[in-house]
C-alpha cells in the first residue's frame, strides 16, 4: 500500500467498497458537521446515539455500528444506539464493565481491534441478539471526555475481513471524543431530570403523609375530645338544674364530670403525642425507646440503645417505626420476647426490632390475614406500608426478615445527618 497523504486519505479498499480510510478532507468535514448537528439536536441519549451510529456506518463504510453508553451506576454499559436491524435491541443489552471486548475497552480505556476469528480472542463474549458470528472484523474505541472520563464505547463491525489501521482508529477516536461531550451532557440532563422526578414524588409523599396525619388527628379530636366535652357540658347543665333540689344527685353528676375532665385531658395528651412524642424532647430517642418498651408490660423487651441524638425528623420516624413494630408484635406475633436495638455507624442510624413469635412468609403474609409477626395479618399491610414510608421519607429503607415459626426482624436504616 502506498503512503497516504496526511489526514484520513485513501488507505485501500475491500472489494468494490472503500475502507474506513477513504475519506477526503471535504468528506471529513461533512462527517464532523453532521455529527455536530446530530449531537446538538437535543439532550436525549438514545436519539443522539442512533443518529451517530447511522452517520458512522455511512461515513466509514462499515456494516454495523453499536453505541454503548455508561450507566448511571458506572458499573455497566447499555446499548443506547445501533444501526438497523439491531436498533430493536436498544436498551435491552447490558454489558458489565470488563466483560467482552466492549467491557475490556471500557475498563482499559484503550481501543481494540479483531481482524478475524473473534471466537479465539479471550476478550470476546458472544451476544446472540447482536449476531456477532455474522461479522468477521471489528474495531472498538472508548468514548471519553477530559472532565467527565469514560462515557461509553463505540463499536464498528464488517462482514468481510477488514484491516483497521491506526488512522482508522484515530478517526473513530476523534468521533468518539466529539460525541462523548454531548453524551456526557445528555447523561447529566437525564440524571437531573430523574432527581427532579424523585423530588416531586418525595414532595407528594410528604404532603400525602401530612394530610393522613391531619385526618387521623382530626378524627381523634372529633371522636374523643369533642364528644367528651359535649358529654361534660350535659352533666354540668344537669348539675345546674338539680344543685338545690337534689344535692346528692348533683354531687354524683360532678363526679362523672370530673372523670370526663380527666379522660379528656388524657385524650388531649395522646393527640399532642400524636404530633410529636414529648418523651423525645425530654429523653432523646434512646430514652424514648426505653419508655416505649415499658408500655407493653405483657412483653419482655430487651434493649440495646446508643445514647445519641439525631435530627428531630429522623428521631420521630424511628420512634414511630419502633412503636408500630411493638404494637404489631403484641397483636399478632404471639411472642414472649422482643429485642430493640439502636445505634449509629459511619453516618447511618440503624433501628432493629426482633421478636420470637410465630413469624410469617415475607411477601405473602401482608394483607392476606394469614400469618403473624411484626408485619403480618390483614391490618398489618397498612402498618408495614406506614413504616416503609416513614423510613423512605427520611432517606432510608426498611428491610423485613421472617419465616413461619422463626420470628420476625425489621431493620430500618436511615442517614443519621
Amino acid at each position: 500500500m502506498s503512503t497516504p497523504e496526511p489526514g484520513f486519505a485513501l488507505l485501500g479498499s475491500v472489494g468494490a467498497r472503500p475502507v474506513l480510510g477513504l475519506v477526503a478532507p471535504e468528506r471529513e468535514n461533512a462527517l464532523l458537521l453532521a455529527i455536530i448537528e446530530a449531537v446538538s439536536n437535543g439532550p436525549e441519549v438514545e436519539p443522539m446515539a442512533a443518529a451517530v451510529a447511522r452517520l458512522i456506518t455511512d461515513a466509514t463504510t462499515t456494516d454495523v455500528c453499536f453505541v454503548h453508553v455508561l450507566d448511571d451506576t458506572e458499573r455497566s454499559l447499555t446499548l443506547a444506539g445501533a444501526t438497523p436491524p439491531f436498533d430493536r435491541q436498544v436498551g435491552l443489552i447490558q454489558l458489565p464493565i470488563g466483560s467482552g471486548v466492549t467491557g475490556w475497552v471500557a475498563s482499559h480505556h484503550e481501543p481494540a481491534v479483531i481482524v478475524e476469528r473473534k471466537e479465539s480472542d479471550p476478550r470476546y463474549v458472544p451476544i446472540p441478539a447482536l449476531r456477532g458470528t455474522e461479522f468477521t472484523s471489528m474495531a472498538s474505541v472508548p468514548m471519553a471526555t477530559e472532565p467527565g472520563g469514560l462515557v461509553g464505547v463505540l463499536n464498528v463491525h464488517t462482514v468481510a475481513r477488514r484491516e483497521f489501521t491506526n488512522r482508522d482508529l484515530r478517526l473513530l477516536l476523534v468521533i468518539g471524543r466529539l460525541v462523548a461531550g454531548a453524551m456526557h451532557q445528555a447523561r447529566m440532563h437525564r440524571q437531573l431530570a430523574a432527581r427532579e422526578r424523585a423530588h416531586e414524588r418525595f414532595t407528594e409523599q410528604v404532603i400525602a403523609a401530612q394530610e393522613t396525619e391531619r385526618r387521623r388527628l382530626a378524627g381523634d379530636i372529633h371522636d374523643g375530645i369533642s364528644q367528651r366535652l359535649v358529654s361534660l357540658s350535659y352533666h354540668l347543665d344537669a348539675v345546674g338544674h338539680i344543685l338545690r333540689d337534689d344535692p346528692t344527685e348533683a354531687a354524683a353528676q360532678l363526679r362523672v364530670a370530673r372523670e370526663l375532665v380527666d379522660l379528656t385531658l388524657d385524650e388531649a395528651r395522646l393527640a399532642i403525642g400524636g404530633l410529636r412524642p414529648p418523651v423525645l424532647d425530654d429523653l432523646g430517642l434512646a430514652g424514648g425507646l426505653a419508655s416505649l418498651a415499658r408500655t407493653v408490660p405483657q412483653l419482655e423487651v430487651s434493649l440495646e440503645l446508643a445514647d445519641e441524638r439525631l435530627p428531630e425528623h429522623v428521631e420521630i420516624a424511628l420512634y414511630r417505626i419502633a412503636q408500630e413494630c411493638l404494637q404489631n408484635i403484641t397483636k399478632h406475633a404471639q411472642a414472649s420476647t422482643a429485642w430493640v436495638r439502636f445505634g449509629t455507624h459511619e453516618g447511618t442510624a440503624r433501628l432493629e426490632v426482633t421478636d420470637d413469635g410465630v413469624g410469617f412468609a415475607v411477601g405473602t403474609g401482608v394483607g392476606t390475614g394469614v400469618g403473624t409477626g411484626v408485619g403480618a395479618a390483614a391490618e398489618a399491610g397498612y402498618g408495614m406500608q406506614s413504616m416503609t414510608e416513614r423510613a423512605e421519607l427520611v432517606g432510608g429503607e426498611l428491610r423485613v426478615t421472617s419465616r413461619p415459626g422463626s420470628g420476625t426482624t425489621i431493620v430500618a436504616t436511615v442517614p443519621a445527618g
